[in-house]
Parts: structure tokens; C-alpha cells; sequence
């Protein structure tokens, strides 16, 4: 056995010899940021090592490490084996994150109550929501908040499924109970906050998308990720909220909401109904921006939706100087003459560049010209040494990347630009194979609804400036919030609504990107930036 140290708290922990430092923090709940759960890829999981015995250093990890840092001793937890007893010094801390709760309400009747409580859930990949409801009301009377305990086991739902792939013995029941705890717990929050009972509580309706909802009941969800992307199931469920270890009043129901596909969940399901797309007339595309960007048409009293594989990048994974939007967060940039300008969540120092802030970035650099259309860096030795973008672009050796913050150094690299840019193309081509399908152009639109945690963030400069919306709808833009909760909300208020959107479900067209005629010149063709 070998004991790890935690310098900062000087809390100890046990482990075996041999035995991964990542996963002896993470199984010993000590926080450590490890967007690719200890994959090698995303070098986040930084510690160091102050004492003791671990380990060599791989080649691979002298890669993803600066070499002042590997002076200073720092190292990959996930790539650090522990041989003995170690000192280590935490890196990365868990700032507050920037969760969003409200929504657009539509007008609906309500069923009526005699009392007690309700609860609406809205699960996401990266955060969860819960609401506690005064039933005889329809009131929201607390609402709680926080990052999905699940993403120990990875920041996206395809490293999670990975997770089950090489746990077979426990990940489907580990990450259940990662998220029914998280339930339980903000339940109790929100409780507290509004003097209830939990016993009172008579109904929870769930709205997530559809990997997480196979998570939450402890579904194997390994089908979702390989060919041809089969979920179990796809219909509403209910079921006793206990059977899954919800704890609430002894009889209380568990509502979740039906799905499409593998990829359209219940909480795209959720923001069809809230945003009345069924009844639409018009030509209107609703979006739901975040990992994958999940696209909803109706047109011509059709409903065709698919889904495109954004990547993390827009949330601000995988990107070089990356973070969640959390406290610290780079949410704005403006590049000036006079120098550039930043605004940060929290008003800190800055620590990191979430998915706003990436995208502000680029916009910046596209319309300075400091990046091309194409994607590409403009060479340093075009630029003049009096030019004030000159000091701006650094050479690492024959690659550019772009000086955005001094110190802490926070840089944008050519890499980043790509991932923005494969995220703008998977977006764009989303929209133009909906619109090819129903025979329309981007002129023909006449609304582009814009949901979820991360589309709220994102202004009309941005998203047109990147080119992920093209210039035609820069007027039509519509900001409905977290519409999936208020999906949730409106299900759990009425039986009527519980009836109306799982037939919604039933009428919603899935469209498979790949199988599209001329998807990859289509694709190939949305990569390009606005010139």
C-alpha cells in the first residue's frame, strides 16, 4: 500500500502500489479535471508532485506538457503511477459554474392539485437542473444546479458509453448512481430552501437526452454508440421514483419524457413542444447548440430533426486554454488597436476560455484578419512590424498561435481554430441538409429558435461572425432558454401535455447526416469561414 498526501489540505489517501494516481484521487471523490477520463488526449489533469515515488515520465507526456511545467515537477495524473508514498500539489480547482435555469413558457391549461410537491429535471451532459414545484399552484418555489457527477467518467456521452464498454461488471450501475445521488442531493437542496418535505414530493418528470436517460435508469447504453445507434428504448417511461433510489414520498411517480433516436432525446422532444413547432406554419429551424448540435426543421407541417457531432470544442473542451463556463472564464474577446479586451465570468483573473469566449475569439481573428477564411493563421512576416496585430502572433517553432493573454498564457493555436472549425462545418451542414430536404433556402426561414445552456450565451455576432448561422438569419434569431425543463415542467402539470408530446414524438422525422446525397461536399463546403 502507499499513501498519497494532498498538500493543500493535507488530507491522506490510500491506495494500492501501482495503482493509477488519477483514479486513486477520483475513486477517493478528490476533484481533478479530466475532460477525456484519463485518455492521454486532453493533458488537463496536471498535479505536482511534490515527494515520494511514481513513476517515469512516457514520451507521450512529455508531449502534452510545457517543459517549465515538467521542471516544476508537474505531471499527467492519468499517465502517473503511484510506487510509494507521494506528496502532491492540486493543480486545477472546481470553480462555481454558470448554469442556466430559466426558459420561454408557452400558455397551457393545467391540470388541478389538491397539493403536495413536484419535481422537474432537466439532465444534460455537462450540467443538471432541478426545480421543486408547489403542484396546487404551478409555482417554481427553489431550483437547484450543478455540473453531472458523471463526468469523472468522461465529458462527453461517447466517453461515458466507453466507460460501460470496459466496466461491463459495475459502469452501468456506477454511473447510475452518479446521477441519482446528484438528484438526490439537489433535491434536498431545493427542499430546504423552500421549507418542504420530501415526503410530500408526488411526482419527478425527467427531460435529458437520450444517453443519459438509459443512465439514469440504469439502462445499458452501449448500443448508442456503435452501429446503426439503436437505443433500448425510445417511448415515455413511468415507473416508481424509488425503483431507481429517488427519494421522495413512498408512492411517487418518475415521468421520462419519450425520445426520437439515439441522438434526438427527450430534451429536444421537450423544446419541439415548448416552442410549438408542431403548430407552425412558416418555415422555422429550432437548435439546441451544445456537444452535439441537435436540429429541428418544421416546414410545410413537417417536422424533420437530425443531429451533428459538434465536439466539445463549443463548450470549451479540447481546446487548448479550454474550460467549462465556470468562474475565471474568458466569455468575451475584442481585438483593438489599443490592445485586446476581455470579460470573464465572476470578474476574476482569467484562467481559461469557455465555448463563448472560443467562439468570440475567432470571430475576433476572422475579422481582423489575423486567421483566413480557410481556417489558416496569416503568416507573421505579413504583417509589419508597426502593425498592432504583430506582437499579437507568436511562432512556436514553424507553427502560429495567437497571444491572447499574458499571464496566465493563454493562447489560441492552430488546433483550436480547427476545432471551432469542425464544429461550425458539423452545424451549418446539419442546417443545409434540413433545408435540402425540405426544398428551401436559408432566405425561406422565418425564425431560428436557439436553446439550451450554451445557445443562451452565445450573441448574433458570434454565431454569424463564425459563420455557424449564415448572415440571411442574423435578424431572426430567438433566444428560448432552457426549454427541455420547461418541457419537463409543462409534462408534470399536465396529463393533456404527457399525451400531446408523446405523440409529438411519434410525428418527429429522423434524418441520418451520413446517408444524405452530397453530405461530405455539403460539410467540406460549411468548414469554410465567412470571408
Amino acid at each position: 500500500m502507499a499513501e498519497i498526501r494532498i498538500k493543500q489540505t493535507g488530507r491522506k489517501i490510500t491506495c494500492q502500489t501501482g495503482e493509477n494516481l488519477l483514479e486513486a484521487l477520483s475513486g477517493a471523490g478528490v476533484f481533478v479535471d479530466n475532460p477525456c477520463n484519463g485518455k492521454g488526449i486532453c493533458g488537463k489533469c496536471k498535479v505536482r508532485i511534490c515527494g515520494g515515488g511514481v513513476s517515469d515520465m512516457t514520451v507521450s507526456e512529455e508531449r502534452l506538457l510545457k517543459p517549465e511545467e515538467i521542471e516544476k515537477g508537474i505531471r499527467l495524473s492519468c499517465m502517473t503511477e503511484v510506487t510509494g508514498d507521494i506528496e502532491i500539489e492540486l493543480c486545477s480547482k472546481e470553480r462555481r459554474h454558470k448554469v442556466l435555469t430559466k426558459g420561454y413558457m408557452p400558455e397551457f391549461e393545467k391540470d388541478g392539485f389538491d397539493g403536495g410537491y413536484g419535481v422537474v429535471i432537466d439532465i444534460g451532459t455537462t450540467t443538471v437542473v432541478t426545480a421543486l414545484i408547489d403542484l396546487k399552484t404551478g409555482e417554481e418555489l427553489a431550483n437547484a444546479s450543478m455540473i453531472n457527477a458523471q463526468k469523472r467518467y468522461g465529458l462527453d456521452v461517447l466517453t461515458r458509453i466507453t466507460y460501460e464498454y470496459e466496466h461491463p461488471d459495475c459502469g452501468i450501475s456506477e454511473l447510475q448512481q452518479a446521477i441519482v445521488n446528484s438528484i438526490n442531493g439537489m433535491i434536498g437542496e431545493a427542499c430546504e430552501e423552500a421549507g418542504a418535505e420530501r415526503k410530500e414530493i408526488r411526482e419527478i418528470d425527467v427531460a435529458a437526452n437520450c444517453t443519459m436517460m438509459h443512465m439514469l435508469l440504469g439502462v445499458d447504453a452501449r448500443s448508442i454508440g456503435k452501429s446503426p445507434y439503436k437505443p433500448e428504448f425510445t417511448e415515455a417511461k413511468e415507473l416508481p421514483a424509488r425503483d431507481i433510489g429517488i427519494e421522495a414520498a413512498e408512492d411517487a411517480r418518475l415521468y421520462c419524457l419519450p425520445q426520437v433516436s439515439a441522438y434526438i432525446g427527450a430534451d429536444i422532444v421537450a423544446g419541439t413542444y415548448v416552442c410549438e413547432l408542431q403548430k407552425e406554419r412558416g418555415n422555422v429551424l429550432f437548435i439546441d447548440i451544445g456537444t452535439n448540435g441537435e436540429i429541428v426543421l418544421a416546414s410545410g407541417g413537417r417536422l424533420w430533426c437530425c443531429s451533428c457531432a459538434a465536439g466539445p470544442a463549443l463548450e470549451g473542451m479540447n481546446i487548448s486554454s479550454g474550460m467549462r463556463a465556470a468562474e475565471g472564464a474568458i466569455e468575451d474577446v475584442r481585438i483593438t488597436e489599443q490592445g485586446i479586451e476581455v470579460d470573464v465570468i465572476g470578474a476574476q483573473e482569467p484562467a481559461g476560455l469557455c465555448g463563448s469566449g472560443i467562439l468570440a475569439v475567432v470571430k475576433e481573428l476572422l475579422r481582423t484578419g489575423i486567421v483566413k477564411k480557410t481556417g489558416a493563421f496569416v503568416k507573421k512576416e505579413k504583417l509589419g512590424k508597426d502593425d498592432y496585430r504583430y506582437p499579437m502572433v507568436r511562432l512556436n517553432g514553424t507553427k502560429r498561435e495567437f497571444v491572447l493573454w499574458e499571464e496566465p498564457e493563454l493562447l489560441v493555436t492552430q488546433g483550436d481554430v480547427r476545432q471551432v472549425q469542425l464544429a461550425k462545418g458539423a452545424i451549418l451542414s446539419g442546417f443545409t441538409a434540413l433545408l435540402g430536404k425540405a426544398g428551401i433556402g436559408m432566405e425561406d426561414l422565418d425564425k431560428v429558435m436557439i436553446a439550451g445552456q450554451f445557445g443562451a450565451h452565445l450573441p448574433a455576432e458570434s454565431l454569424i461572425g463564425t459563420g455557424i448561422l449564415p448572415e440571411e438569419v442574423k435578424e431572426k434569431l430567438v433566444y428560448v432558454g432552457n426549454s427541455s425543463k420547461t418541457g419537463a415542467y409543462m409534462t408534470l402539470m399536465s396529463g393533456k401535455v404527457k399525451q400531446e408530446i408523446e405523440a409529438l414524438a411519434g410525428k418527429m422525422e429522423y434524418m441520418e447526416l451520413a446517408e444524405t446525397e452530397n453530405y461530405e461536399r455539403i460539410f467540406t463546403e460549411s468548414m469554410i469561414f465567412p470571408g
